[in-house]
């Protein structure tokens, strides 16, 4: 994994990008960052008192006045991020597996197209049922 990395940032030095803390930048003036996932995966158990371990994906979330924040969860075989009540708008984007998503006591299936708006005030969990991992995108405001 590290002499993937080091090749990895070898290449973008070698077409102008700037490795940083953040992740790949070609320079504040060019306006953008680049990140991939085996820079920001953490594995970790399911988020709000979820079951299981899953691996989460925090993308550009050390980038200055970025206003909302860009993440992926894998949540793997039984895991789940717990019910809980919402405290800003968010959406969760199933881009792989099967699951079940909770909000404020109605279930719904999650699948892949799926995408779900859970707004302030509500409450949600999700669940991996399928044979393999659950794979969702969500986006908040920060």
């Amino acid at each position: 994994m590290k002499k993937n990395a080091a090749i990895l940032a070898l290449t973008f030095i070698a077409v102008g990008l700037v490795p940083t803390g953040n992740g790949f930048v070609q320079g504040a003036q060019e306006g953008y960052y680049v990140q991939s996932d085996n820079l920001v995966a953490k594995e970790e158990p399911g988020p709000h008192n979820g079951k299981g371990m899953s691996t989460g994906y925090v993308f550009f979330d050390k980038t200055p006045g970025l206003k909302f924040s860009f993440r992926k969860r894998v949540l793997h075989t039984g895991a789940s991020i717990g019910y809980h009540e919402q405290r800003e708008d968010e959406v969760y984007y199933v881009i792989g597996g099967q699951g079940k998503m909770t909000i404020n006591g109605r279930t719904f299936e999650a699948k892949p197209g799926d995408a779900f708006l859970t707004r302030t005030g509500s409450s949600h969990g999700l669940e991996q049922t399928g044979s393999g991992d659950l794979t969702i995108i969500i986006a908040f405001e920060k």
